[in-house]
């Protein structure tokens, strides 16, 4: 549930319930909709809130304490001086940024003993939604049936735009517009954000990434999977960038933090940003995940990580260069492995055939529904069929995640201002007040790169793309390792790195010393890279013209099964916008004779501890504690440590960090994992076996207390026994 997944998954349908009837632990529900839809519901399985108290434009409300973090998490304000919590992962790149050999923080841990100790963190922001707003009759009230999709899409995107320059009244606010249900309805959504977000602790890795990717995914479940930030704003409270002169924000709500424990069934909500869900793609779309999309996604992964763990173990410095980006990538490419094995194994295409199946023969029974409808579900298969004859979405993955795996390809890439610059013809003086910028992106782009690494990686993805993608469809840079280098990628990739402008810091700051353009065009990473985005093009345009057709056909489909089942609540596709779900505390059985429990202790944690294998270390420290079983007061009454506890809330990725909040609007832990049993949950939820895996709230302040030591932080929170 981590930051790549935000970046690679672009290409997502809807997302809503499927033909079994919603349950209160099934839906991705929008706040703004609590009060007509959830709330009776939400009563009867213990909410003691009131739906202002949830959600309120007018007043602070549960919502105000909920922001989105960095774009691809969740956090929670927790006290009235701006502090925030949310997963270690989720703040593994803060603290890596932070992090050297002298100074490891991933290792070691951090913890700010005072405001004045706290780590500014450049680029990484907190935004709060101020309030949500349907606009769905603005946006299709400029549309026409008869209107093509071009001409709909055009009309649409005109009236999107100044619907969001209106709301965000002269940069006060950050607006954005978002369709749901395949473009049925439309929502607006207005944020304020905050950029001077400050780390405050995090700890160890040995407990913030206990279980590393061995446990990643899996249950039990025993990571102390947290970190602490604090936002701050102008002394007026306005959003500023980072200064001294800055203050902690004073929010409109923050969390009370209960360490009255749970139980089995006890209320759990879960309230965060869920990133991305396909619950409505159809049998055919699950074709293509299978057949197309995830073994692209996990052959290329597969060879990146391969390429840079063997580069990390070889230095403690590039360990932590590459820490933040590594994690990101092993846990997309473990998702996609669990996605298509429980694809497969929990029959998920004959159940999505059941659905379209119903759908059809209730189409059938009307002439006007046989009008609409009739052709919905024969084209969503032949379009799928053409997607997946002309092979053009394993050409995109692999194009796609060779460039985000390779930072060299990347580099070369991204410097393409340098060519418009160089083309403009201007004198040298000229021509060097232009290019000086490009040093200090040069010093970015390169600020987390190791040449070894980089080189095995770009050989590892040409090699992977050369061998698994149809001769016809391989780009033409391809004809040339061939004849020239015999189908050598370490050779052909050595010569690139001795002879690329874009292969090292050091090659590119040499070359804006003294720039040329002839230089630049015949430049051979420059050649690749062009090779492998025009050959991505060329196989994508046979099938460009699908995209609208099945666009419109998934549309249609989402109208029908919602007016075919009038007296069903539909949750909407998430897409990174504010959402609540609520359930309970409960265990599950994943298979046969097996029955997990819903709580984890410590002595699991003492029970997998291997000092010789990094992923199950264990700090002396916690081991102390455990030892001497001086927990204080957070504490079970039998004398144990809980660390994790699972729920039934539906969440996915962008809900990492999310609060757990109990009836009375508590923070009991933080979300912060699936299960492994469930993987195919993001395109069909499974009710009795997906689960939610959470750190408890009670571990979290265990190890800020007791472990390290960091009570300015405990005396700032409202904590409810």
């Amino acid at each position: 549930m981590k930051k790549v997944l935000s970046i690679l998954c672009t290409a997502v349908l809807a997302c809503i319930s499927t033909i079994q009837p919603v349950k209160a632990d099934e839906g991705m529900w929008l706040p703004i909709f609590v009060q007509r839809l959830n709330y009776v519901d939400m009563q009867k399985a213990g909410l003691k809130l009131t739906a202002e108290e949830i959600y309120s434009i007018n007043h602070s409300s549960l919502k105000d304490a909920i922001v989105n973090f960095g774009g691809f998490c969740t956090g929670e304000i927790v006290s009235d001086q701006g502090l925030i919590f949310t997963n270690h992962h989720c703040g593994y790149s803060a603290i890596q940024e932070h992090s050297s050999v002298d100074h490891d923080y991933l290792t070691d841990g951090f913890w700010a003993m005072n405001q004045s100790e706290e780590l500014p963190n450049e680029g990484l922001y907190v935004s709060f939604l101020q309030r949500m707003d349907d606009v769905t009759k603005d946006i299709l009230g400029v549309t026409t049936p008869d209107m093509d999709e071009k001409a709909r899409g055009d009309a649409i995107r005109k009236k999107s735009e100044e619907l969001r320059k209106a709301a965000e009244e002269n940069g006060k606010y950050r607006v954005e517009l978002k369709s749901f249900f395949n473009g049925n309805e439309y929502y607006m959504f207005v944020y304020v954000d905050y950029k001077d977000v400050r780390l405050v602790g995090a700890p160890p890795s040995s407990i913030g990434k206990f279980g590393g990717d061995t446990d990643n995914w899996m249950w039990p479940r025993h990571t102390g999977d947290f970190s602490v930030f604090r936002v701050y704003c102008a002394p007026d409270g306005s959003p500023a960038t980072y200064s001294k002169d800055n203050v902690p924000l004073k929010p409109k709500h923050f969390l009370p933090i209960s360490i009255k424990g749970l139980k089995k069934d006890d209320y759990a909500m879960i309230w965060g940003y869920p990133g991305t869900t396909d619950r409505y793609r159809t049998s055919a779309g699950v074709q293509l995940t299978l057949n197309q999309d995830n073994p692209a996604i996990t052959t290329v992964l597969g060879k990146i990580l391969e390429a840079e763990k063997k580069g990390m173990d070889t230095d403690p410095a590039v360990r932590i260069q590459y820490a933040s980006k590594y994690a990101s990538l092993a846990n997309f490419w473990k998702n996609k492995l669990g996605e298509t094995r429980d694809l497969k194994r929990l029959d998920v295409f004959s159940k999505k055939k059941a659905l379209e199946d119903q759908f059809e023969a209730w189409v059938a029974k009307d002439p006007s529904r046989k009008e609409k409808y009739g052709d919905v579900i024969p084209t969503i298969n032949e379009l799928y069929g053409k997607i997946i004859a002309a092979n053009s979405n394993k050409v995109a993955w692999y194009t796609q995640l060779s460039f985000y795996g390779s930072q060299t390809l990347s580099a070369a890439q991204s410097f393409g201002g340098v060519e418009t610059v160089l083309k403009k013809g201007l004198k040298s003086d000229e021509l060097k007040k232009e290019l000086e910028k490009y040093y200090g992106i040069a010093d970015e782009t390169y600020k987390e790169y190791n040449v070894p690494i980089e080189k095995d990686v770009l050989a590892a993805v040409l090699k992977a793309y050369y061998e698994n993608i149809p001769q016809d469809q391989q780009a033409d840079i391809f004809k040339n390792i061939e004849k020239k280098y015999k189908g050598n990628f370490n050779d052909y990739v050595a010569d690139i790195f001795k002879n690329s402008i874009f292969a090292t810091k050091e090659n590119f700051t040499k070359f804006l010393d003294k720039p040329s353009l002839k230089k630049y065009e015949n430049d051979p990473l420059r050649a690749v890279s062009k090779s492998l985005i025009d050959n991505a093009s060329r196989v994508n345009s046979a099938v460009s013209d699908i995209s609208p057709k099945l666009g419109k056909a998934r549309r249609l489909f989402v109208a029908g099964i919602r007016e075919m089942q009038p007296d069903k609540s539909f949750y909407p596709d998430a897409n990174s916008t504010m959402r609540m779900t609520y359930g309970k505390v409960l265990g599950y059985e994943p298979a046969d004779a097996v029955t997990y429990d819903y709580v984890t202790y410590l002595d699991g944690v003492m029970a997998k501890e291997n000092p010789s294998d990094e992923e199950f270390v264990v700090p002396a420290k916690l081991k102390q504690l455990y030892q001497a079983k001086d927990y204080g007061r957070y504490g079970t009454k039998d004398g144990r440590m809980v660390v994790c506890f699972l729920t039934d809330n539906d969440i996915t990725g962008g809900n990492s960090g999310s609060p757990v909040i109990d009836g009375s609007g508590n923070l009991i832990g933080l979300a912060f994992d699936g299960n492994w049993e469930a993987m195919s949950g993001n395109i069909l939820f499974e009710p009795e076996l997906q689960r939610t895996i959470n750190v408890d709230a009670r571990y979290v302040l265990f190890i800020i207390d007791k472990y390290a030591g960091a009570s300015n932080i405990i005396k700032e929170l409202k904590i409810v026994e």
